[in-house]
C-alpha cells in the first residue's frame, strides 16, 4: 500500500471521515469556511484548521490508527480532507525512530533518538506539507498554485503538483541548493531563481499571483501545510507509547513544523489520547540567521527580520517567518528555548553523526543534533531523559557540501 493510490472507500474505510470543522485566526479568532479556498485572515494572520475534537474523543478509538498503513494518511480523522478521492500520495510519513546510542554517550544523554524524515518521497519531510497542501488544494478545484521557496519545499511542492496534475510556479534564491533547483525543473514547476533570500522570492511569488489569480501555497499563507507536518507529532506519539519525550529539538527556519507538532499533542490531549506532560520544544537556528532566537531572548512575541542572514544551512536560512509568534508560543508554552549554533558547529556535527551513527543527515538536522549536546549542557534535560532531534532531509541532497569535502580529500591526497 505504502506507496501507492488512496486506499478504496470500502469496508472500515468507508466509514473514516475527517472532524475537520473550521479554520480559525489564533491572533484575532475570527472564524472561516474550510469548504472554501482560504489564505490569510483579514487581519494578516494565518488561519489554522480547528476539529471537533470532543466528537472524536465520543466516538473514535484511537487504537484503530496503529492497524492501518503505515503512512501519514492513517490519522485521516485529523486530517482536512473530506473525500478520500482526494488523497495525493507518493507514500509519505511513517519515518522511524533510531536510537543515537554513541552522540548520546558523548552528549551526556543514554536516551538520544533522531527522527529520520529523509526517507520521505523526496528526501524531507516536506512530503508532509505537500501530500496535505497539494490533496486539499485539490479537493478545493485550485489549477494552479505558487510559492517561494529555499529549495527542498519546492522540489515537495513540485513533485505532489505533478502527481496530482497541477500547475505550479515556484521562485527561490539563485543560489539555493542546485539539487532541488533541479528537482523542481524535473517535476515541470516553472521554476524561477531570485536575487536575494526567500523573503525576495516571496514578494515575487506574492505580485505575480495576485496578477494571476494563482492560489499562494507559501509557509502559513495557506492552512493545510501545517496539517501534514503535525502528523510528525502523532508519529511520535505513537512510536513512545504515549509517553513523549522530554525534549524534541526542531531546526526552524519557517518553524510549521515546530508549530505543528506542538498542535498535534495537543490535539491529542484535548481528545483525551495523551496524558502526562508534553516535551519541551526546542528550535535551533544558525548563528547567521537566528530571528526566532533573537526574540526569544528579548522576550518578544514577534522576531524581527534578520539582516544579512547567511549558513550552509539552507532550510533554515529563513529570516522572516509569517509564524514567528506561534513557534515562540510554542516554545515558550512547553518550557523550552530557542538557540543557535554556528555553521562551524554544524559542520563538525554533521561529519560526526555519520562517522559515529552511520546516518549522512542533513546540515539543518545536524544543528539540531549540535542543540542536544547544548540543552544537556544547559541542564534542560537529565542524562536519562529522552531527547528526540528531527533530522528534516537526506544528506546526500546537500551535493555541493559533499563535493567540496570530497575535493578536500582529492587535495590532501595528491
Amino acid at each position: 500500500m505504502k506507496g501507492g493510490e488512496a486506499p478504496a472507500s470500502g469496508g472500515a474505510e468507508r466509514r473514516m471521515k475527517s472532524y475537520l470543522k473550521e479554520l480559525e485566526c489564533p491572533k484575532c479568532h475570527r472564524k472561516y469556511d474550510a469548504a472554501k479556498v482560504n489564505n490569510l485572515c483579514e487581519c494578516g494572520g494565518p488561519l489554522i484548521a480547528k476539529y471537533d475534537l470532543g466528537a472524536l474523543r465520543r466516538e473514535f478509538d484511537p487504537a484503530t490508527w496503529s492497524s492501518r498503513p503505515n503512512d501519514l494518511w492513517r490519522y485521516w480523522e485529523l486530517l482536512p480532507l473530506l473525500s478520500r478521492d482526494s488523497v495525493v500520495t507518493l507514500g509519505e510519513g511513517g519515518t522511524p525512530v533510531l536510537r543515537m546510542p554513541r552522540m548520546g554517550k558523548a552528549y551526556g544523554l543514554r536516551e538520544l533518538f533522531l527522527k529520520d524524515e529523509g526517507i520521505n518521497p523526496t528526501g524531507t519531510f516536506k512530503c508532509r506539507g505537500a501530500a496535505v497542501g497539494v490533496s486539499k488544494a485539490r479537493e478545493l478545484g485550485v489549477k494552479v498554485v505558487a510559492m517561494p521557496t529555499a529549495g527542498n519545499a519546492g522540489a515537495a511542492w513540485a513533485a505532489y503538483a505533478a502527481r496530482a496534475g497541477l500547475r505550479l510556479t515556484v521562485a527561490m534564491p539563485e543560489d539555493a541548493p542546485r539539487v532541488t533547483q533541479a528537482e523542481c525543473l524535473a517535476y515541470g514547476a516553472d521554476t524561477w531563481l531570485v536575487k536575494g533570500l526567500i523573503s525576495d522570492a516571496g514578494k515575487v511569488v506574492h505580485q505575480r499571483a495576485v496578477k494571476e489569480g494563482w492560489f499562494e501555497v507559501a509557509t502559513l499563507k495557506e492552512p493545510y501545510r501545517i496539517e501534514g507536518k503535525k502528523t510528525m507529532g502523532f508519529e511520535i506519539w505513537e512510536a513512545f507509547e504515549g509517553r513523549l519525550p522530554a525534549a524534541i529539538i526542531y531546526p526552524t527556519g519557517g518553524g510549521v513544523g515546530l508549530i505543528g507538532m506542538w498542535k498535534a499533542f495537543n490535539e491529542l490531549k484535548e481528545a483525551g489520547f495523551l496524558s502526562g506532560p508534553l516535551p519541551k520544544m526546542v528550535a535551533v537556528q544558525a548563528a547567521g540567521c537566528a530571528p526566532i532566537v533573537r526574540a526569544f531572548e528579548e522576550g518578544k512575541d514577534k522576531a524581527e527580520f534578520f539582516e544579512g542572514a547567511h549558513t550552509v544551512a539552507a532550510g533554515i536560512r529563513v529570516p522572516s517567518a509569517i509564524g514567528d509568534f506561534l513557534v515562540l508560543d510554542a516554545i515558550r508554552s512547553s518550557g523550552g528555548l530557542a538557540l543557535s549554533v554556528t555553521d562551524a558547529e554544524i559542520l563538525e556535527t554533521w561529519k560526526q553523526v555519520a562517522r559515529l551513527e552511520g546516518m549522512l543527515i542533513c546540515p539543518e538536522g545536524a544543528a539540531a543534533v549540535r542543540a542536544a549536546r547544548v540543552i544537556r549542557e544547559m541542564e534542560l534535560v537529565g542524562p536519562d531523559d529522552p531527547v528526540l532531534v528531527l533530522n528534516t532531509g537526506a544528506g546526500a541532497k546537500y551535493t555541493e557540501l559533499l563535493g567540496e569535502k570530497a575535493r578536500r580529500i582529492e587535495d590532501s591526497a595528491s
